[in-house]
């Protein structure tokens, strides 16, 4: 079902939110509503379980955040692809054949020694699933959702990650018209590796902002 539309924005981590959008109310069991949903469209004929479980084992488990690792790999390792990416992401994601529903319109934002990006929807669960997969159940809870603007660092130590106070941390809100791809920044000792092991580093929540790419070793 099509995302309700909302302004896209970045905040920073000084930024106070107003009242909570009552989209951000959601049901108390969502996963129980969204079984019921299927078990009645089934019934009436309108979706096929097998072809559903198909659209869910290709984000969830073929794709994952592979694709997306791949993106950040090659920018890690091609100055003149990263520079692209970061001018129209959208182009470049999809000449690499990572594009359809859920990713019409990407955005990069790279981290650098002196900013940190994190990425959140506040008013529903937008986000880059031809890039990144299914997105994780925190990313769609209410919690992370207030919280990601309200209090970005106090998110990302619950993460496990803990920045210098000196680093910026700026907050990105994704929308039905834009979802954005963190570009994490590349693991020193990785010089002169191939893209395919850059890859390997790259994870998941590392490109939504909430971790860090995994060390070499």
């Amino acid at each position: 079902m099509p995302h309700d539309h909302h302004d896209h924005h970045d905040h920073h981590d000084d930024h106070t939110h107003g009242e909570d959008h009552p989209h951000a109310h959601l049901p108390p069991d969502p996963a129980l509503r969204v079984r019921a949903l299927e078990t009645i469209l089934t019934r009436k004929g309108l979706i096929d379980p097998a072809a559903l479980d198909a659209i869910i084992d290709t984000y969830q488990n073929r794709i994952g955040p592979k694709n997306g690792a791949l993106v950040v790999a090659r920018a890690w390792a091609d100055p003149e692809f990263h520079a692209a990416l970061m001018r129209d992401a959208t182009a470049v994601v999809a000449d690499m054949g990572f594009f359809g529903r859920q990713g019409e319109h990407i955005t990069a934002v790279a981290n650098t020694p002196q900013t940190h990006n994190m990425v959140v929807c506040t008013l529903c669960s937008c986000y880059p699933w031809p890039l990144l997969g299914i997105p994780p159940g925190w990313y769609k809870s209410d919690a992370y959702r207030a919280r990601a603007v309200r209090e970005p660092r106090k998110v990302l130590a619950d993460f496990g990650v803990t920045l210098p106070g000196d680093k910026a941390v700026r907050v990105w809100d994704s929308t039905a018209e834009m979802r954005y791809l963190v570009v994490p920044e590349r693991p020193e000792g990785t010089e002169g590796w191939s893209v395919e092991a850059l890859a390997g580093l790259v994870t998941r929540d590392s490109m939504i902002g909430t971790g860090l790419p995994r060390q070499p070793g």
